[in-house]
């Protein structure tokens, strides 16, 4: 697309150069008895030409600034996983009062998505991260490829689930005493390098 505009603006600008006196000859080859064109005529066509080629100069350069805002840098998306990880480490979370794990692996990638796209900076996209899940995952030992659209660079984030029995949360029962369930408190330990897991 922006390729596309930068010749239609080239052309614009070889149309606006060219001499009134070549554009005169070539309507007379066409059409003899055609009325002349006065030189103000061509002022008006040279400043509508050039005009334009601006307009479509400045649509180039925000197309492309656009474009470099659609997608992450390696830059961007180091930083990010990074940043990610140093929020990530240490940060607990309740499990299921029944115990039941089978959505581990889906809560823990949308985790780690959310929180990269968190720490992406102004410049980066607020979409394109995934965080794609090893085959060997478990609850309590997950390991994911994190990646984003437009970087190359790809990073193993390990995630680490420490049951942590102090911070269990017990409500109050019905009756106002103590209950019968208890809430279990999990952290997590998250570590992360370059490359794939």
């Amino acid at each position: 697309m922006v390729t596309l505009i930068f010749v239609l603006v080239a052309v614009l600008v070889a149309m606006g150069c060219l001499k009134a006196a070549r554009v005169r000859g070539w309507r007379r080859s066409f059409n003899p008895s055609a009325p002349e064109l006065p030189d103000s005529a061509f002022v008006v066509g040279r400043v509508l030409l050039f005009g334009m080629a601006g307009i479509g100069v400045y649509t180039a350069f925000q197309s492309m600034a656009v474009s470099a805002d659609a997608e992450w840098s390696d830059d961007e998306l180091t930083s990010a996983v990074s940043q990610a990880t140093t929020a990530l480490d240490g940060a607990s979370r309740f499990g299921d009062i029944f115990g039941d794990d089978s959505s581990f692996d889906d809560e823990y990638a949308r985790m780690i998505e959310e929180e990269v796209v968190e720490h992406g900076g102004g410049g980066a996209p607020q979409t394109g991260v995934d965080a794609a899940s090893s085959d060997t995952n478990k609850a309590s030992d997950a390991r994911y490829t994190v990646s984003a659209s437009g970087a190359a660079a790809a990073f193993c984030v390990h995630v680490e689930r420490i049951r942590s029995k102090d911070d269990d949360w017990e409500p109050p029962g019905v009756a106002g005493g103590a209950g019968t369930v208890t809430v279990p408190s999990y952290k997590f330990a998250v570590t992360s390098r370059e490359g794939e897991c």
